[in-house]
């Protein structure tokens, strides 16, 4: 099966990395020298379309640019903690029935950047891996392992028996994340949008850790959250 992703940053980082791409679809009449070479000089076929077929192919804002792709690549949960370098302290993301897909894409982006080893969704709970998540992410949906579950709950309990601390976002009964060092290997789950963890994944979690709020908003995005902790997991692990 194939899918479309979309957007030039998205279409450039998967020519420059090589990434298969069946057939590139560039707006009609578009003069982009360096994107046109890069795919030729990998027998990428291109086809010159109108912005109506681009905008049948997609939803998004294409920029003028969407490449037909396999379906993106997802790993067992074995597959991404064997791949954690010896001596590596492991940060996995698992996400709880999280629906959207920037939220996912910006996750993704973040969690490259920090040198994040994996991120979980479930396959029935969660937004997957599509073009919005893969230009979100400006191409880290190719570097990021992406692990899809049935029950999370059991795959948490499974990371914990191979040694993982589970931490989760919470409001209640939780600490100050700027409390916790951090310093052993983490699953760190974010709630869903709105709703935040279930009742049965927030017992499974070892730690739980909130962000204090000043102000009426009383929450955060998702992603923004979850860059928050990741980056004090990277600060705390890596000190000036």
């Amino acid at each position: 099966m194939s899918q479309y992703v979309y957007g030039k940053n998205v279409v450039s980082s998967m020519l420059k990395d090589r990434r298969e791409i069946l057939t590139l679809y560039l707006l009609e009449g578009r003069k982009d020298i360096e994107t046109v070479s890069l795919a030729k000089s990998q027998n990428i076929r291109i086809k010159y379309v109108s912005k109506a077929e681009l905008d049948r192919l997609v939803s998004g804002n294409h920029q003028g640019y969407v490449a037909e792709v396999r379906e993106y690549k997802t790993y067992t949960i074995e597959e991404i903690t064997d791949s954690i370098p010896e001596g590596k302290l492991p940060l996995i993301v698992a996400l709880d029935s999280l629906q959207d897909p920037h939220n996912l894409g910006a996750i993704l982006r973040t969690m490259s950047c920090v040198g994040g080893d994996g991120v979980i969704i479930e396959k029935n709970r969660s937004v997957s891996l599509n073009g919005t998540v893969a230009k979100v992410s400006v191409g880290a949906i190719d570097k990021v392992k992406v692990a899809q579950v049935t029950n999370l709950a059991q795959t948490l309990r499974k990371l914990k028996d191979m040694g993982y601390w589970v931490i989760g976002t919470d409001v209640n009964q939780a600490q100050d994340y700027r409390r916790i060092r951090y310093d052993m290997p983490v699953v760190l789950v974010i709630g869903a949008e709105g709703t935040g963890m279930r009742r049965l994944i927030g017992e499974t979690c070892d730690l739980k850790v909130k962000l204090p709020m000043e102000g009426d908003i009383g929450s955060l995005n998702a992603s923004v959250a979850c860059g928050i902790l990741l980056y004090q997991i990277y600060s705390r692990r890596f000190p000036l």
